[in-house]
């Protein structure tokens, strides 16, 4: 199995001013082509200085570039080039090539701030969704949206592109959630600060009527841009929903859990307030559903919400997907 140092920035939370559109075909593919050549003086000068303390100095790239060689060879054929933007004003080129070394494509991807800097660079083999014997599961407990109010759907949806979630098992249907507004999820200059942005603080709500079956609140929430690999849920809460699914919401933040194991809870009962807890780099709320209690041993299962709304369209049950807005119906 290769072992693949895997290099990338928190995109969410970058705010700079802009100086002109990024052309990012163009732009990730003189990148990639100075990166694979070694000329890697200019890419270092062209980071932000988010990803070159990520990164930690230029020799750190030279052995990152050096590994790769090693363990998967040297590009051969480039297979497709994008440009993406998901969130507002940075823009991100995302190529997928065969590397003579490596077992299936390779993708680089390399994120511009509005200014043109790099705030983002990643090298890593293609990700595959994992198998799921749930693809035409229907959701048997009658799910809300665990939030009031308009909130967008950074990673959500069943394949790779929209949702990176996929490829494991126990998430394979899971979302991350937060508040946009005008294209930022933060207010103000300042990003480093969890107060600024529109989700932290939120009521997190149950889902749907279940009990308590794990509960944690004394985590504490990450600076921006940090996160607790060691407690990848964070503070959370664990519902155990019925036949066999129980919901999962994380990152919450610390000593705003207000249940316990063995409560039992209504649809939309207060559960806690979103936070920065755990495996998170920035505030927002990550829910998914499996068969069992205990995370990493289950199977994801796909989560259809009822009565809501997704980009202003009314929505009886679905499965919301990256990029939508979405709110309860009853919030109109």
């Amino acid at each position: 199995m290769h072992r693949i140092l895997i290099i990338c920035s928190v995109l969410m939370a970058l705010s700079l001013p802009a100086s002109g559109e990024v052309n990012g075909i163009e732009e990730g593919r003189a990148r990639s082509e100075a990166f694979l050549a070694g000329r890697l003086d200019g890419i270092w000068q062209a980071m932000t200085p988010e990803l070159q303390r990520q990164l930690g100095s230029q020799a750190n790239l030279a052995a990152f570039r050096a590994q790769l060689r090693r363990d998967l060879g040297e590009e051969r054929e480039i297979r497709d080039e994008t440009k993406l933007s998901l969130v507002e004003d940075v823009v991100t080129y995302r190529r997928t090539a065969i590397w003579s070394g490596a077992p299936g494509p390779v993708v680089m991807e390399w994120s511009f701030a509005p200014s043109g800097r790099i705030a983002g660079f990643f090298v890593r083999p293609a990700p595959v969704a994992a198998e799921s014997r749930f693809l035409d599961y229907r959701t048997r407990a009658d799910l809300r949206l665990p939030f009031g109010g308009s909130w967008f759907v950074y990673w959500g949806g069943r394949g790779i592109e929209q949702n990176y979630h996929a490829v494991d098992r126990g998430q394979r249907f899971a979302y991350d959630f937060l508040v946009m507004r005008d294209g930022e999820s933060f207010t103000g200059d300042d990003p480093s600060r969890l107060e600024r942005y529109h989700c932290w603080g939120e009521p997190i709500l149950a889902p749907a009527r279940g009990r308590v079956v794990a509960a944690r609140n004394d985590l504490p929430d990450n600076a921006i841009g940090r996160t607790d690999a060691a407690h990848p849920l964070g503070n959370h809460v664990v519902l155990d929903l019925g036949q066999s699914e129980f919901a999962f919401l994380a990152h919450l933040r610390k000593g705003s859990v207000t249940v316990a194991p063995g409560d039992e809870v209504a649809a939309g009962d207060r559960l806690g307030a979103c936070g920065n807890s755990g495996n998170s780099s920035e505030p927002h709320l990550h829910l998914h559903l499996q068969t069992t209690a205990e995370f990493g041993r289950g199977e994801g299962l796909p989560a259809q919400f009822q009565a809501y709304r997704a980009d202003g369209a009314k929505v009886a049950r679905g499965e919301p997907e990256q990029g939508q807005e979405i709110a309860p119906a009853a919030a109109d």
